[in-house]
C-alpha cells in the first residue's frame, strides 16, 4: 500500500507543481516516472521505456505537422474567409461560424490550444466590428474546439481511444465524437441566449472588402428596423454631436480573399480523407497523417518549411509524459488498487459520478489532455464488473474534463481573454471563471446523467 501512495503522491505532485509553476508536466512526469520506477518499482530504464506510447507519438506529431502545412498554404485562411462570407452578412450567425470552424480545425487534428488562437483573434474582431459580446464568441470558439476535440483524427480522440483501446475496454469512437459534439451544440445555445445572442437575430451587415475579419471594406452597413440599411461604424469611430456616427471610409479594394489554388485543394482532400480513414476504415490516423503530408510536401515544398518546427512538441511531451508514468502506475498495480477501492464504494452510480467530478475539477487548472492520459485507467477496475457501461462512462469522463476548458486558468480560456477587447478583458475574465467553475460541476452531473446512469447494468 506504502507503493501506491508514494506513486499516487507523485501523480498529485505532477499537477499541482505544473500548475502553480512553469515546470512542464510532460518532463515532470517523464521524471516522476524514473524516480518511482527505479527507487520504488524497482523498474530499470528499457521498462521505464516501455510505457513509452510512441503510437500516440506518431499521431500527435503527424497531425500537428499536417495542421502547420494547412496554415502555411493558406488552407485555414481560405476556410475562414469562405465560411464567414457564406452567411452573407447575418451577424447572428457570425459566432456559430466560428463555432464550425474551430470545430472543423480540431476534428481533423488540430490541438485546441491552438485552433482556438488561431479562431479567437478573428472572432474578437468581429465583436468589436458587430458589437457581439466577447464572451459569448469566446465561449462559442471554445465549445467549438471542444465539439471537434474528440473525433477519431483529433488529438483528445486519439488520446482517449488509444487508451481505451491499451486497456482491452469497449470504445465506439463514433459515438464519443457524436455525443461530445452534440453536448457542446447544446451548450453553446444556452451561452448563446445567455450572453446577448438575441439581440444579434435580424441584424445583417455588408462588408465590401471581402475581409474574414471585415479589413480593408468601403462601408458597413447594418440593417434597420424598417429593411433598410443603415451605416455601422468600424471600430475606433466615435458619435458626433447629436447622438450621429461619424464613418471612416476605407479605400476600397477587389481582394476577394485566398482562391482554391492546388495545395489548397489537395490539403482539403487529405484532411477528409484522413477523418474517413479513421472513421469508417480503422486507419490509423498517425500514419494517414504522415503520408498526407509528404504527399503536400511533394506538391508545394514551400508550404513544408518551418512546419515540423510548429509541431505541438509541447502536448507531445504532456500526453507521452503522463502516460509513461500512467505506465509505471499500471505495472506497480497502483491503478488496479486505485480502482478498486472506487469500485469498493456501495453505488457504483456514486463512483462513476466521482470519477467525472474528480476529471472536471482538475481538468479546469490543469491540462485536458494529461487528465484524459491519468483518469480512464483508473477506471479500469471499477469498469470490469460491469455494473457501469464502459462507453458511456468515458463519454461522461472525456465530456466532463473538457468543457472546463472555458476556465481562464486553462489555455483555451486565458487565449480568449488575452484576444478580447483590452477595455472589457477584467470582465471576460470574471465571467469565464464563473462559467468555468460552473462548468466543473454542471457538466459532470449532467454528463453522468445523460450517459452513465442510462447504461447502469
Amino acid at each position: 500500500m506504502a507503493d501506491h501512495l508514494i506513486a499516487i503522491g507523485a501523480l498529485v505532485l505532477i499537477f499541482t507543481i505544473s500548475t502553480f509553476t512553469s515546470v512542464h508536466m510532460g518532463a515532470l512526469a517523464l521524471v516522476a516516472a524514473f524516480a518511482v520506477g527505479s527507487s520504488v518499482a524497482g523498474e530499470n530504464a528499457d521498462d521505464v521505456f516501455g510505457g513509452f506510447p510512441g503510437d500516440l507519438f506518431v499521431v500527435l506529431v503527424g497531425v500537428t505537422f499536417l495542421f502547420a502545412i494547412a496554415k502555411n498554404n493558406g488552407t485555414i485562411e481560405w476556410l475562414v474567409h469562405a465560411a464567414t462570407r457564406a452567411v452573407r452578412g447575418r451577424i447572428a450567425l457570425i459566432p456559430w461560424v466560428m463555432f464550425l470552424i474551430t470545430a472543423a480545425l480540431t476534428a481533423v487534428g488540430a490541438v485546441v490550444p491552438a485552433a482556438v488562437g488561431v479562431i479567437a483573434p478573428i472572432g474578437m474582431s468581429f465583436c468589436v466590428r458587430y458589437g457581439i459580446s466577447p464572451l459569448l464568441m469566446g465561449l462559442l470558439v471554445i465549445n467549438g474546439a471542444s465539439a471537434g476535440g474528440f473525433s477519431p483524427a483529433s488529438v483528445f480522440g486519439s488520446i482517449t481511444n488509444g487508451v481505451v483501446e491499451r486497456n482491452d475496454l469497449p470504445g465506439n469512437p463514433g459515438l464519443l465524437f457524436l455525443m461530445s459534439f452534440l453536448f457542446n451544440v447544446a451548450l453553446s445555445v444556452v451561452a448563446y441566449f445567455l450572453f446577448g445572442g438575441r439581440s444579434l437575430l435580424g441584424r445583417r451587415a455588408e462588408d465590401g472588402g471581402g475581409g474574414a475579419a471585415g479589413t480593408g471594406g468601403a462601408l458597413a452597413t447594418e440593417s434597420a428596423g424598417g429593411g433598410g440599411s443603415v451605416p455601422v461604424a468600424p471600430a475606433g469611430t466615435a458619435p458626433a454631436p447629436g447622438g450621429t456616427t461619424t464613418v471612416a471610409f476605407a479605400p476600397a479594394t477587389t481582394d476577394v480573399g485566398p482562391r482554391l489554388d492546388r495545395s489548397r485543394a489537395l490539403t482539403l482532400i487529405g484532411l477528409l480523407g484522413m477523418v474517413a480513414g479513421a472513421l469508417f476504415l480503422d486507419y490509423n490516423v498517425g500514419l494517414m497523417a504522415f503520408t498526407v503530408v509528404v504527399v503536400l510536401t511533394l506538391v508545394d515544398a514551400d508550404a513544408a518549411k518551418g512546419a515540423v518546427d510548429r509541431c505541438a512538441w509541447s502536448t507531445v511531451l504532456l500526453v507521452c509524459g503522463v502516460v509513461t508514468f500512467v505506465g509505471v502506475m499500471e505495472r506497480m498495480g497502483t491503478i488496479n488498487w486505485l480502482g478498486d477501492s472506487v469500485a469498493k464504494i456501495d453505488s457504483p452510480l456514486i463512483g462513476a459520478l466521482l470519477i467525472c467530478l474528480i476529471g472536471a475539477v482538475v481538468s479546469a487548472f490543469a491540462s485536458t489532455t494529461g487528465i484524459l492520459g491519468a483518469l480512464i485507467p483508473l477506471a479500469v477496475p471499477f469498469l470490469m464488473d460491469g455494473q457501469v457501461g464502459a462507453v458511456g462512462l468515458i463519454i461522461a469522463l472525456a465530456v466532463s474534463s473538457s468543457v472546463v476548458d472555458s476556465s481562464p486558468l486553462s489555455t483555451s480560456g486565458a487565449l480568449v481573454t488575452a484576444n478580447a477587447p483590452e477595455e472589457q478583458r477584467p470582465q471576460v475574465f470574471s465571467a469565464l471563471m464563473k462559467w468555468g467553475m460552473s462548468m466543473a460541476l454542471i457538466a459532470p452531473v449532467a454528463t453522468w446523467a445523460l450517459f452513465v446512469v442510462p447504461g447502469q447494468g
